[in-house]
């Protein structure tokens, strides 16, 4: 036996022994070790080609192919040109000789290498490498194996990774490009050679049911009576297995081909016809077949899969399922070509003409699907489809409405309207919720192209109208039945309504609210006709529901609701779900009847609020959620969910109750005090705890919108709301829950608080309601106020739990006045004076419980931001004071410590206070200053600069923007009248440790992992630059501008935050344009000496390449080239054997 037989024989035996079952996890360590070192020899790869030529073990096979992966990858420029010459020989020989008897991801690997090879040496020393390739596919036998070889050369040489440098990538994609055309027309000729020589046999029998069909009944004004009606209604062919896996590989590299190469002329006619022919395979309906994984796939960049059972085979057998399954695949191939050549928006005013065509004979494929025959419906055609090449239609259909329906519309060969009906048959026949929810994505996009078309179009808004009014009428209706039980019941019990989404809905809430999208837009474009549409549709379902009181039977205490039959049941619950989704679509056409457009639909509004009034005030009286039913399970959550909703969609019309108030302001009020006086009596019942959650917080919501949208002046006096305040201030009721509760407090807060609208400043009652609301607050803080008195006592549990229930309702108090007129701020301080005294004297006491802390601290922080003129300076800094001097260093490292937990959010809270304080103008806090800078850099920034958590650390730096931003003369002294005067004089820096402490954390962040406080302070530090010209100040100029330059480009060499390449590159720019000249004589020769692993007449190369341009587009690409370059090269020279002489 030879020493390379012997050394084989040991190779399958180490490689059985790795992949067995039994061998321990140390043993193939030490296995995988002798493998690396074996490859890492540089004669490694003769050993392997005979491996590769005497072996059938798969291991040992593709062992050796990925030794020569790693060679020609990564040790190429250092194997001698002798040597790369016979491996560029030897390798396709033995491809030639062996790929039929080779597993088929053997084959692909061995493609790929020989790719690899291609991609370093072509056409200097490789330059019959596409020739080849070309060259087997002109050959009958030969063609499958050229296809596999051009689809990854277009993976690998169109697209490098960033082993190339940018030359070779710019080289290698313009020799690519200069065979686009042959590479296309040799396609072309593959796919009609098979069509037509199985056309031809195909077209001797008679035609079967299907054959035919597609050739009536055509839409001749989508085709204008061309060839392609001639052509696509051809029977068609029945391909055998080989052609059929020839053409899907074919299709798959034009689909990569697609993928880059811009749209030309050489995309030919021919070419896209015979694309249109195999996407009609998809239209095929015998068996429905599930897509198989691509077995061409496997010829991907690594081409490393787990080898099959079977040890592979031909290429003729290599998928199971059968030739329908294949033949299905030909369609989603096909339109997976097309979608490639549609997603592109730039189209050369040469190719127009194609896209028409190919549109004219994508609509073909459109009404052959959507064809009615005895047979099949639309629906059961679809639904015997494959899956996947449904999906692909329906992208294709997205990308043509979204990216060239503005291209097309106008061309009078292509008739849109006709395009729409068969889009509506289409989308209102899909099998699948989600092909539906796809297809209503497409009306969106087409609604929102509409909308936008009329609006810059508004002179010819009714002839743009009218030509599609038709279409959109028959989509509001027929969405509408869609969301309806009484019409498509069977459908919407199938979805789900209780399994929560990443969006935080169930999937019967995402069908509505995708559906109510789509009305919404449709009311905007035709609001009179879709609200006549609705509002009939919405008065049946109210008549059943306001019929309910008939058939209450009271017995005792309980109350029941009389219908017990089975089917009755039934329709009622279709019924109340209905009405529960038309309130809802009612609700969202609210914003349709205000504004400029509010006298001329105030009637139809006035009806639908009269209504909506007329529904509540009916459902809180007879108490529909307290009856009793048969089936309790489905008809009380319905009975409460039409309840709520019709709150909801009553709350959904407080904007135009505003406007109309405002309208009425000086006539006669009754109609709209009626109106207001009956929504409060409907809303008052429902505010107690004894009311479905649902139901209830559905009132506070309505009620907050009337004291804080509407604002009648008289709607504290109602008696209704006047028994809320009784309710709420009473201590002895039970509580409401916790939202319920604030909600109801700031309703009755922005009552007393908001100024009412219109009216001047005398008429407002200040006085009155400054003392009501005093009485409130004095109220809602009875208990939290007496704990005045513990404050020097251990905290006791009940403090804690009292402190939790006040201090939320008053900060969303606060909150909600925050941005309303000094009046109202300064009343609401008044009435608070007393609990934020107490706050600040219990804070002491609980800083070592960061859950009570922290609630406290959100309080404060409201304060701060809400009033923090009421509060005044001595105040102020008062409580600032208080809290620098607990928050001692031991106390900060002990609360940031606990990560992710209270403790840190307290921090984060005491930091956004002081963010709030250094923003204030003036110089009232200026004396803070000082202490804050030394909190931020003396006491947190220790403690969190290591952390790789980013807790503290975003609100620490904020901090610290916010301290450089709003206070800059803080630093800088240069006052105006002195930089006019003197020019660019130098200016006065102050403080300047503090400033280079603050710019040296910036700089020490950009080394940190964490990629959001990366973008985060960058972001910082260029809006410092625009606002105040940082990079140009002498200071940071001198001593720091080339160190941030410096570590901006490392980042980018080691790419560890490649998301952020355009704005790391963006901020070099703005750097280096300080001061460009310093930049290109100084910075970059020091950089370029500074960098390792690059060789003197490489560092030469690359100072070159670097272009003295000024301009950012041409900066930036510098830069991206010279890391890209920088890269390569360290590559190269890490991957030379030891030793080597570099010229």
């Amino acid at each position: 036996m030879s020493l390379e037989e012997s050394s084989l024989r040991a190779l399958e035996s180490l490689m059985t022994e790795f992949f067995h079952s039994c061998t321990t996890n140390e043993r193939k360590r030490e296995i995988e070790e002798l493998l690396n070192n074996f490859a890492q020899q540089m004669g490694a790869w003769r050993h392997c080609l005979y491996f590769l030529s005497n072996t059938r073990n798969e291991y040992v096979m593709m062992y050796s192919l990925t030794v020569f992966e790693n060679l020609v990858n990564k040790m190429w420029l250092g194997v001698a040109s002798q040597d790369k010459m016979e491996i560029r020989s030897c390798l396709p020989k033995l491809l030639l000789a062996q790929h039929k008897a080779m597993p088929f991801f053997i084959r692909n690997k061995l493609c790929k290498v020989i790719v690899d090879i291609g991609r370093q040496d072509w056409p200097m020393f490789y330059h019959d490498f596409f020739t080849n390739t070309l060259q087997l596919i002109q050959s009958p036998t030969m063609a499958f194996l050229g296809l596999v070889l051009l689809k990854t050369t277009s993976e690998e040489l169109a697209c490098p990774r960033e082993d190339l440098s940018v030359a070779r990538k710019d080289e290698l994609r313009k020799l690519l490009l200069e065979q686009v055309p042959t590479v296309l027309g040799l396609l072309t000729g593959i796919l009609e050679t098979i069509w037509d020589k199985h056309s031809v046999t195909a077209a001797t029998p008679p035609p079967s049911p299907t054959s035919g069909e597609s050739g009536e009944n055509l839409l001749g004004s989508l085709l204008q009576g061309t060839q392609y009606s001639k052509l696509l209604s051809q029977p068609i062919p029945a391909l055998d297995d080989d052609s059929q896996q020839l053409c899907s590989l074919a299709l798959e590299c034009l689909a990569h081909l697609f993928s880059w190469i811009p749209l030309s002329t050489s995309i030919t006619p021919s070419l896209l016809a015979s694309i249109f022919h195999f996407a009609r395979f998809g239209c095929d309906l015998r068996v429905k077949p599930k897509t198989p994984p691509s077995i061409y796939s496997s010829c991907s960049s690594n081409g490393e899969h787990a080898p099959p059972a079977n040890g592979g085979g031909r290429p003729g057998h290599e998928t199971g399922g059968g030739g329908q399954v294949d033949r299905s695949r030909l369609g989603v191939l096909a339109m997976t070509c097309i979608n490639e050549l549609v997603s592109k928006n730039c189209v050369p005013l040469d190719f127009e003409e194609y896209l028409l065509r190919m549109f004219q004979q994508t609509f073909f494929l459109l009404q052959r699907l959507t064809r009615e025959n005895n047979a099949h419906t639309v629906k059961s055609r679809l639904q015997e489809l494959d899956e996947s090449y449904v999906e692909k239609f329906t992208d294709f259909l997205r990308l043509f409405v979204s990216v060239h329906l503005r291209r097309i519309e106008s061309n009078a060969q292509f008739p849109v309207v006709e395009f729409l009906a068969l889009l509506f048959k289409y989308t209102f026949n899909q099998p699948t919720h989600e092909g539906y929810f796809a297809c209503l994505d497409i009306w969106s996009i087409f609604l929102d192209y509409l909308t936008t078309k009329i609006k810059s179009r508004l002179a010819d808004r009714d002839g743009v109208l009218n030509r599609y009014k038709d279409a959109l009428v028959l989509l509001l209706r027929e969405v509408l039945n869609r969301i309806q039980f009484r019409y498509n019941q069977a459908q919407l019990e199938e979805l789900d309504d209780e399994t929560l989404d990443d969006d935080q809905q169930t999937e019967w809430q995402r069908y509505l609210r995708q559906s109510l999208e789509v009305v919404v837009k449709v009311m905007e474009l035709l609001p009179s006709h879709a609200f006549a549409t609705l509002f009939p549709v919405l008065q049946e379902d109210l008549d059943v529901y306001l019929g309910l009181q008939q058939f209450i039977v009271t017995s005792g205490t309980s109350r029941r609701l009389n219908i017990t039959a089975e089917n009755d049941c039934r329709r009622l619950h279709c019924a109340l779900r209905d009405l529960s989704s038309l309130l809802q679509a009612v609700g969202r056409l609210a914003g349709y009847f205000i504004g400029d457009v509010f006298a001329a639909r105030f009637n139809d509004a006035l009806a639908v609020v009269e209504r909506l009034v007329e529904v509540t005030c009916y459902g809180s009286q007879i108490s529909l959620y307290d009856l009793e039913t048969a089936v309790p399970s489905v008809l009380k959550p319905d009975l409460i969910d039409v309840h709520a909703q019709s709150l909801a969609a009553l709350q959904a019309y407080s904007h135009w109750l505003a406007q109309f108030y405002s309208e009425v302001q000086r006539q006669n009020q009754s109609r709209f005090i009626s109106l207001v006086t009956s929504t409060m009596d409907a809303t008052a019942p429902l505010i107690t705890a004894k009311v479905p959650e649902k139901l209830l917080l559905s009132a506070c919501h309505l009620m907050v919108s009337m004291a804080t949208t509407v604002r009648p002046v008289f709607l504290v006096t109602l008696p209704a709301v006047q028994n809320i305040f009784n309710l709420i201030t009473e201590s002895q009721t039970r509580r409401l829950p916790q939202e319920a509760h604030m909600l109801v407090c700031r309703a009755l807060s922005n009552m007393l608080l908001l100024p009412w609208s219109n009216l001047p400043e005398s008429e407002q009652q200040w006085q009155t309601r400054s003392s009501s609301h005093a009485s409130l607050l004095a109220a809602l803080t009875r208990h939290y106020r007496l704990l005045r008195g513990t404050a020097n006592q251990p905290p006791h549990q009940n403090t804690k739990i009292v402190l939790h229930q006040t201090l939320p309702v008053l900060r969303d108090i606060v909150d909600s006045i925050s941005g309303e007129s000094t009046k109202s701020r300064q009343i609401c301080y008044q009435s608070l004076q007393e609990s934020v005294q107490v706050s600040l004297g219990l804070f002491p006491v609980f800083i070592q419980q960061p859950d009570v802390t922290d609630e406290m601290l959100s309080f404060f922080l409201t304060l701060f931001q809400g009033l923090r003129v009421q509060m005044g300076v001595p105040f102020t800094g008062q409580i600032i004071h208080t809290f620098l001097s607990m928050f001692t260093r031991e106390q900060l490292a002990a609360s940031i410590l606990q990560e992710g937990s209270a403790g840190c959010r307290v921090v984060e809270k005491f930091l956004k206070i002081l963010q709030v304080v250094v923003q204030e103008p003036g110089q009232a806090f200026k004396p803070f200053l000082p202490s804050i800078i030394a909190l931020c850099m003396e006491q947190v920034y220790p403690i969190v600069a290591e952390r790789s958590s980013p807790d503290v650390k975003a609100e620490m730096f904020e901090l610290l923007y916010q301290v450089l931003h709003h206070n800059w003369r803080y630093f800088f002294k240069t006052s105006v009248l002195a930089s006019v005067q003197r020019g660019s004089a130098e200016e006065t820096m102050e403080n300047e440790a503090q400033f280079s402490a603050a710019m040296q954390a910036f700089g020490q962040s950009f080394l940190q992992p964490d990629i959001h406080i990366f973008k985060q302070n960058l972001s910082y530090l260029e809006s410092l630059n625009s606002k105040h010209k940082l990079y140009h100040r002498k200071l940071f100029r001198t001593s720091m501008l080339f160190h941030f330059i410096n570590v901006l480009l490392q980042v980018l060499l080691h790419k560890s935050h490649d998301l952020l390449q355009e704005e790391i590159a963006l901020a070099v720019y703005n750097m280096a344009s300080v001061d460009f000249d310093a930049f290109y004589s100084a910075f970059m020769p020091e950089f370029l000496n500074g960098c390792q692993g690059v060789d003197a007449n490489q560092r030469a190369v690359l100072g070159r390449n670097f272009k003295l341009e000024r301009d950012l587009p041409s900066f930036t690409q510098s830069v991206h080239r010279l890391v890209n370059d920088l890269r390569y090269y360290r590559l190269c020279n890490s991957s030379l054997p030891t030793g080597t002489v570099k010229l």
